[in-house]
């Protein structure tokens, strides 16, 4: 399924550098349609998924949550707890900034990347995005046994990926090129489909 995306601005936030910046080994350029970008729901599976899709099509994978780790030298929980959500948003504006900057990429998102009109921006123009979309029954399964994740550290995990659904799902498919379902899926025929249908669609 292909939905409309949106056209919106663009803000810099400045970034330390130092021994965690690890992509400086990768061409940068202005715009790419080569690069694809994952949404979607935390539990939705973006990283395994898009770590199998980049071996499939030969391109580098990385994950926008794993760049803040590596930059800050702490996970993404300890940023929340000791900074809060809205810091993380800029961390995470950032990163995307940057990453949508690089050349034949697979880049997983984290679940609330979507929220930010500038980060939506980004996605939409310079590469192809995916959604992938998961049953909230098939969230609460995958997320239930995860104790890494910020918002889920409470005792209704339920109520919150529901409304976290609720919110987020428009602005998914407001940014999508490509919905794909993933629930009662393996990684490897999700993987798998959008590869076809990417091709496809050339």
């Amino acid at each position: 399924m292909y939905t409309k995306k949106a056209s919106l601005a663009l803000a810099f936030f400045f970034w330390p550098c130092g021994k965690y910046a690890s992509l400086t080994t990768l061409a940068l350029v202005t715009v790419n349609p080569h690069n694809i970008y994952l949404v979607g729901p935390m539990g939705s599976g973006k990283t395994a998924v898009g770590r199998r899709l980049a071996a499939l099509l030969d391109k580098q994978f990385l994950d926008t949550d794993t760049e803040i780790e590596k930059r800050t030298g702490v996970d993404v929980r300890f940023i929340f707890e000791k900074e809060g959500e809205a810091r993380f948003r800029e961390r995470e504006r950032e990163i995307i900034a940057e990453l949508t900057g690089l050349e034949g990429v697979v880049v997983a998102t984290g679940g609330g990347a979507v929220l930010d009109p500038r980060n939506r921006e980004l996605l939409a123009t310079t590469g192809t995005v995916v959604y992938l979309e998961t049953s909230v029954d098939a969230l609460v399964q995958r997320t239930r046994s995860n104790k890494t994740r910020p918002l889920l550290m409470n005792a209704d995990p339920r109520s919150v990926l529901e409304r976290l659904m609720t919110a987020r799902q428009p602005l998914y498919e407001e940014v999508a090129d490509l919905k794909i379902g993933t629930t009662g899926r393996t990684v490897r025929a999700v993987a798998a489909d959008i590869r076809d249908r990417l091709s496809a669609a050339r």
